[in-house]
């Protein structure tokens, strides 16, 4: 049975081992003065009250009371690794950023991965998007490509993100996950279709996190020296191959290990089985996007790979696991709009939202400073500003430098090569509907051409096992999205949701007992 033990059970065994003394370290408060008792507080006499004076129990107890941060309100359940990335191909006819500038160049990399809708004592095998997030840390600052295992999103609007994601969350007053909530969203919002088609999909339930894609998801902008920019998208594949779980084998899990994917990528790790993914480029020119079929910033489609063909660029290798889970993973920040020059933002409405909303939210969550915690501050880079103060201000606080702009005393200055590139902006300004925008075509390409015909009855059976638990007039509305799509796909989900809700009437029986020793008595009851 030991031998069996994975390196992430037996942590506290290999760090022992580890230890370069073999003699304990004195035990010490947070100030670092010497404890001599931590078994028993400081009282008056063997039954007495407490004494204040007890700086042990009220050093150990206070700092106890403040150990939990807020919570991620999306992604809260997730696992991390660090490693590099390696470019292996020159594009430096489409980008300048520093981070491709050679053949063989190598930037230490943080990666998080995670679910999205669980809570942080979540199972991490559920049926949902996965997180694919990656911090560059490169010698022009960090950049954060911070995407998800699915090239394409829900919504295209982030206005409508918190609203998607309460629906995904629990329900106020019951406090439970609610289908009513889930499906209701989605049906009144039709561009979902793609990706939840992607969900209820074999892809919906990958094997861990190493078995997985990531992609940038995003549109963005690459700007080469001569300033010339292109549009383009970034993609991790990985070199492990795609593997996905079985429903029945990831509700198991669920049950029995919900840290699963966490475990299986720090056992990998530990036992110098790194796992690596291919990084790839696909890139539309400004002329190309104006001319292409459809919105090129639409985050609920993809780029045709026939029109676009992947570009190699380099190899991402995860080498090492984190020393600290909170100090390295949980307090692991990114921000979008993170990009170094040579990266820059596209007009996608999601990107431009995220934008605002990522760092807001770490400001949120680890205050003003954020970014001079070991992992988020840009260690390749020299940080030099004129922000100032704020909780928790780590370092020297840039000493006695001016904390002005402009000044006459040498202090950080601009620089004109790394001013964004220009482009062209003339249209009226309004709150545009971009709910109707082709929400079927790409989903029947998904459906007819990509799935099989054993992938497309799974799908099916997954999506109508969920939906069977919304209301009927949700269900009606839903299966309706799913006709425009393609006949055979809503005949499906229908002909199942009629037989789950038949099979439901027949066993909705609820049985009513009497106390112990009288006879039972069966009451049927409609729902």
């Amino acid at each position: 049975m030991a031998e069996s033990r994975g390196k992430a059970i037996d942590q506290m065994k290999l760090w022992k081992e580890g230890r370069v003394s073999k003699q304990p370290d004195v035990l010490t408060t947070g100030a670092g003065v010497p404890i001599g008792d931590k078994l028993n507080e400081q009282t008056a006499g063997p039954r007495g009250p407490l004494l204040v004076q007890d700086v042990v129990f009220t050093d150990e107890m206070a700092h106890f009371d403040r150990e939990r941060i807020p919570e991620r309100v999306v992604h809260a359940k997730g696992g991390g690794a660090f490693g590099y990335f390696e470019v292996t191909h020159d594009i430096s006819r489409y980008c300048k950023a520093s981070v491709f500038e050679h053949v063989g160049k190598r930037t230490p990399v943080a990666v998080r991965f995670s679910t999205v809708a669980g809570e942080n004592g979540s199972a991490d095998t559920v049926r949902d998007p996965r997180g694919f997030a990656v911090k560059f840390y490169t010698d022009e600052g960090n950049w954060d490509l911070t995407g998800n295992n699915t090239p394409i999103f829900f919504i295209r609007d982030a206005l409508l993100f918190p609203s998607f994601i309460h629906s995904q969350k629990r329900n106020p007053q019951t406090h439970l996950k609610d289908p009513d909530m889930v499906w209701d969203f989605w049906s009144l919002r039709p561009e979902c279709l793609h990706q939840v088609t992607f969900l209820f999909s074999d892809r919906g339930l990958p094997d861990g996190f190493r078995h997985m894609n990531g992609y940038g998801s995003h549109t963005f902008k690459l700007v080469n020296a001569e300033g010339q920019p292109v549009y383009c998208k970034f993609h991790f594949k990985t070199d492990q191959g795609i593997k996905n779980m079985k429903v029945e084998d990831a509700d198991k899990m669920a049950a029995s290990n919900p840290d699963y994917a966490i475990a299986d990528l720090y056992d990998n790790i530990a036992n110098n089985n790194f796992p690596s993914w291919s990084f790839h480029i696909q890139v539309m020119t400004f002329e190309q996007a104006e001319q292409y079929q459809f919105n090129p910033f639409d985050l609920t489609k993809v780029w045709s790979h026939k029109e676009y063909p992947l570009i190699p660029v380099g190899r991402m290798v995860l080498n090492r696991n984190p020393v600290n889970y909170f100090a390295e993973v949980e307090q692991l920040a990114f921000d979008p709009s993170n990009m170094p020059p040579g990266i820059e933002p596209s007009p996608d409405k999601m990107l431009q939202g995220r934008l605002f909303s990522y760092p807001d939210t770490h400001r949120h969550r680890l205050g003003a400073n954020y970014l001079q915690l070991p992992v988020n501050c840009p260690f390749r880079a020299r940080v030099a500003n004129y922000q100032r103060d704020g909780p928790m201000c780590m370092y020297d606080n840039q000493g006695g430098a001016p904390n002005y702009y402009p000044n006459s005393f040498s202090a950080p200055e601009t620089q004109p090569r790394c001013v964004e590139s220009k482009f062209k902006v003339s249209t009226d300004v309004g709150r545009y509907n971009s709910a109707d925008e082709d929400n079927v075509t790409q989903v029947r390409s998904f459906y007819t051409e990509v799935l099989n015909e054993e992938e497309r009855q799974r799908l099916c059976q997954n999506m109508a096992g969920a939906l069977k638990g919304a209301q009927p007039f949700i269900q009606k509305r839903w299966v309706q999205h799913l006709m425009s799509v393609h006949s055979d796909y809503g005949n499906r989900v229908q002909s199942l949701l009629s037989k789950f809700n038949a099979e439901g009437k027949k066993d909705n029986k609820v049985h009513v007992y009497t106390r112990s020793g009288a006879s039972a008595i069966a009451a049927a009851s409609k729902m």
